[in-house]
């Protein structure tokens, strides 16, 4: 694995607060009925094209700020789980697997000045241990996700998000 700690430069409130925008909550029940609707899977696939306006989604969120606060700690911290079901087909196909590592895991954290930090293992990198070129271009393919999401929230992405791990 290759963990990305991506300093934001903004404040965590106001990233977590554009994130959240940027990727949506996943509506799980109005894909399924749309594609159990009609049985086919390009009516599914419109409904999550609906749901994920720049192709990711926040399947779960897990707010650890309270829980670790108990602990005296002041850091913020909230995790993410962060993908697209239909990508997420795209490497189902070839080695069932893959739903140990999509959706993506995201944490976004604070620094000592409040400042969100988002991290990740890398996409691309994850995926290629599975060996089937198919399913390591999927994770270069969310990789590029990943960066032009960042992109549209205001932070510039590492170079190692803009195409395959060396």
């Amino acid at each position: 694995m290759v963990r990305l700690d991506i300093p934001t430069g903004m404040p965590f409130d106001a990233f977590t607060t554009a994130f959240e925008q940027a990727a949506p909550a996943f509506d799980g029940a109005a894909a399924l009925r749309a594609g159990q609707a009609t049985g086919r899977w390009r009516d599914f696939q419109a409904a999550v094209a609906a749901n994920a306006p720049h192709e990711l989604m926040i399947f779960g969120k897990i707010e650890a700020t309270p829980l670790m606060a108990l602990a005296g700690h002041r850091t913020k911290s909230t995790e993410y789980l962060l993908g697209n079901p239909v990508t997420a087909e795209g490497m189902f196909g070839y080695h069932p697997a893959t739903l140990l590592y999509a959706p993506l895991r995201i944490l976004v954290h604070s620094d000592d000045d409040d400042r969100a930090i988002f991290t990740l293992d890398q996409p691309s990198v994850a995926f290629s241990g599975f060996g089937i070129p198919q399913v390591t271009e999927v994770g270069v393919g969310l990789d590029r996700k990943v960066a032009n999401l960042l992109k549209l929230i205001g932070v510039d992405p590492p170079e190692a998000l803009a195409g395959p791990a060396s």
